[in-house]
């Protein structure tokens, strides 16, 4: 049987759907004349095999939900996972960015435009972005201008020069605005200095004046057309791409991305709970992994480094960040860095609180592992055991957690500052909460250290 997909209903020329637990995707009769001229021009030959488009396969056209419609139905090659564009660090983020601007232009070339700049057409595999939209592309039309201008700019430049020039945080943006950040807001918030800026200034800051000069005016398509040359638009991405690689962050040096460095933790006994990890991993033999306050990766490569594809989850930029420096230099494959809090996960939401699953509808997955984070959660969040427990059994039928008893010294640091109301945060109170959902396969103490590693089943 068929399922749509249902993220994807908004255009006339496809959809996704799924069928037997695979994903396809039928093509509407609308878009026979751009396909065929993708498929035969070399554009996408050129993209799939550089793996900057994902790469499909023709199916039976018996397949298509919705045959009268129906031109083709193909196969792409299958995602493991789905992030979302406000889940990336800066440098994940800039590189989506480039990548759609490098497939721009190379369309041009082919004598097609890529119609559909939106940043959720860009995912991760393989520690690459890769565009996931086949239907994205159109034939072009000389003297027409780029249609996917403004989009670019609300879903890229603009989320990525608030981060660069502003603060970070306000890539969370993109949560509340679905089809990117306006660029009146964007314009308002960003530095007055950003004006100085060629490139911010007029892409971001002409574009918002120009957007509400016209924002109360019909303008018709013979007004525009045949204004705007091949060679203009060439420039035009020439201009947005310096502008984009132009852009950077300050080395980030937020609360926990030096945790590593500056934790209890001797090397004898680092290395010993990196064996703990490991052999809890083999025991479990898992087929997908999602690290819970992962930091920067370094216990999550325990599973990655296996060849088990691993979501890295932190709350910290800064550690992200790090982590996905590491998965580009050692072009690691199997590993994604995300930014999310465990404590506010990134919710359904666009239509219908739809169109972008929650964390918690992407899972479960076969394990979950959760690192020096239950003090974090329970101490500095306030979140109950049981709460904790509870959480984290909808997210994967394996666990392998740390438990961080109070006299650890980052314990210690958590309570320097406030009152210890947590008489239930112990050993005994924490297998009497996790046992409501749980069962204990294996106990064992991380050497040199207060710790102790669990290795859980789900009940």
């Amino acid at each position: 049987m068929q399922e749509n997909v249902r993220a994807s209903f908004r255009d006339p020329s496809g959809f996704m759907f799924k069928h037997k637990g695979v994903f396809y995707r039928q093509i509407n009769q609308a878009y026979k004349d751009d396909y065929d001229l993708l498929m035969s021009s070399g554009l996408y030959e050129q993209l799939s095999k550089s793996k900057t488009l994902l790469a499909h396969e023709e199916q039976d056209l018996a397949l298509a939900p919705k045959p009268e419609a129906a031109y083709k139905v193909i196969k792409p090659r299958q995602l493991g996972f789905i992030s979302y564009p406000y889940e990336w660090c800066f440098n994940q983020y800039k590189d989506a960015a480039i990548l759609t601007l490098a497939i721009a232009r190379r369309a041009l070339e082919f004598g097609m435009s890529l119609k559909d700049a939106s940043a959720y057409n860009i995912q991760f595999l393989e520690g690459r972005p890769v565009f996931i939209d086949t239907l994205s592309f159109e034939r072009y039309q000389e003297g027409s201008p780029w249609v996917a201008y403004r989009q670019f700019c609300q879903h890229f430049l603009a989320p990525l020069a608030l981060m660069a020039k502003k603060d970070i945080r306000l890539l969370g943006l993109m949560r509340q605005y679905i089809d990117g950040i306006p660029l009146d807001l964007a314009a308002a918030l960003l530095p007055g200095s950003t004006k100085m800026n060629f490139g911010l200034a007029s892409h971001i800051h002409l574009h918002a004046r120009s957007q509400q000069k016209y924002a109360d005016r019909e303008v018709s398509q013979s007004e525009v057309k045949g204004k705007i040359s091949k060679e203009a638009q060439l420039a035009l991405l020439d201009s947005l791409l310096n502008t984009v690689r132009g852009l950077k962050v300050k080395t980030i040096t937020t609360e926990w991305a030096d945790y590593y460095q500056d934790n209890n933790y001797t090397q004898s006994s680092f290395e010993a709970k990196r064996a703990l990890v490991s052999d809890f991993i083999r025991q479990v033999n898992p087929k997908t992994v999602w690290d819970l306050g992962a930091n920067t990766g370094e216990f999550s490569r325990c599973a990655s480094d296996l060849d088990i594809p691993t979501v890295a989850f932190d709350i910290d930029p800064g550690a992200v960040q790090q982590n996905y420096a590491v998965v580009k230099e050692g072009k690691e494959k199997f590993m994604l860095p995300l930014v999310m809090d465990l404590t506010n996960p990134s919710p359904a939401i666009g239509w219908h609180n739809e169109e972008r699953d929650s964390m918690r509808e992407r899972g479960p997955v076969d394990l979950v592992m959760a690192l020096a984070l239950i003090h974090h959660m329970a101490i500095a969040n306030n979140v109950p055991l049981r709460e904790v427990a509870r959480s984290f059994a909808d997210f994967g039928e394996y666990l392998i957690i740390e438990f961080v008893p109070k006299q650890d010294s980052q314990v210690e640091r958590l309570l320097s500052s406030r009152l210890d109301i947590f008489p239930d945060y112990n050993p005994e109170g924490f297998r009497q909460a996790f046992s409501e959902y749980y069962s204990i396969l294996d106990e064992k103490p991380v050497q040199g250290s207060a710790r102790t590693m669990y290795l859980l089943k789900r009940k």
